[in-house]
């Protein structure tokens, strides 16, 4: 079975969610994975997506069509086989979290220190909250820990940006409960 990444991308607005799933319904779309957020005013999605019968982009024909008159940016991509599957990541799952005053290189320098030390982030995402006059940078990864590394040696590698970047930084384990 062929598999697909869908993207859209636009001014935000109620009711861009049900809009896409009733044409992937419709269309008889498995929606396999997704993630969709609002990105300042703009809404984002992006789903990866299969259908029984579907090979490539022609498939959908004007499928996506009410979404661009509406104002959405649509993007389809054909995955190479195995592009859908989610990687089995074994580690430890931590997230982080920074808080201060908006600055450039705070996702970099941070980013950086993990990437450094193979710390995998899974997520990441970033606000901006407070008030005109006293503004807020929120930035939460999610990150997995490689095998005999702790959240305490996280915390020891970031503890320098702490200074430098003038942030707070948190680190904190989560343990996964079975069910």
């Amino acid at each position: 079975m062929q598999h697909f990444a869908l993207t859209i991308i636009g001014r935000d607005r109620t009711g861009i969610v049900s809009q896409v799933t009733e044409i992937l319904y419709e269309l008889g779309c498995n929606i396999a994975d997704s993630s969709c957020s609002i990105l300042g005013g703009q809404f984002a999605m992006i789903l990866i997506l299969d259908h029984p019968e579907y090979v490539d982009r022609d498939s959908f024909g004007d499928a996506f069509l009410p979404l661009e008159e509406s104002g959405l940016s649509v993007f389809l991509r054909v995955l190479k086989p195995g592009g859908e599957i989610r990687p089995e990541i074994e580690g430890e799952i931590c997230m982080i979290s920074v808080y201060g005053s908006d600055k450039p290189g705070i996702v970099y320098r941070v980013a950086q220190v993990l990437g450094e030390n193979q710390v995998n982030i899974t997520d990441l995402n970033t606000k901006l909250v407070g008030s005109a006059d006293n503004p807020v940078y929120v930035l939460m990864l999610e990150a997995v820990l490689p095998e005999n590394m702790t959240e305490q040696d996280i915390d020891t590698w970031v503890a320098p940006l702490r200074d430098e970047l003038q942030v707070d930084i948190t680190v904190r384990t989560i343990h996964t409960a079975e069910l």
